[in-house]
């Protein structure tokens, strides 16, 4: 399930998110990008801590944050 929900972020991001930049929308804040997050913390943390993690910063993505540096957190137990 995992790799299902890392593709759909993959495809967003080669597909979606370059229309999205080109009509100036789309722009995010962070370091890694939120697709970018979101692919990595699905990948440490597995389905349901990855998808909490994503959205959490999905949420956290808006016009009010200042943005800048956010790495997805290690995990305690690598796989």
């Amino acid at each position: 399930m995992s790799w299902l929900l890392r593709g759909l972020f993959t495809v967003y991001r080669w597909t979606l998110s370059p229309l999205l930049h080109s009509f100036g929308l789309g722009n995010c804040k962070y370091q890694p990008t939120c697709s970018e997050y979101a692919e990595i913390a699905l990948y440490r943390h597995g389905v349901f801590k990855g998808t909490a993690l994503a959205v959490w910063r999905i949420l956290r993505c808006n016009p009010f944050s200042k943005g800048g540096l956010d790495p997805v957190p290690e995990t305690k137990h690598p796989r």
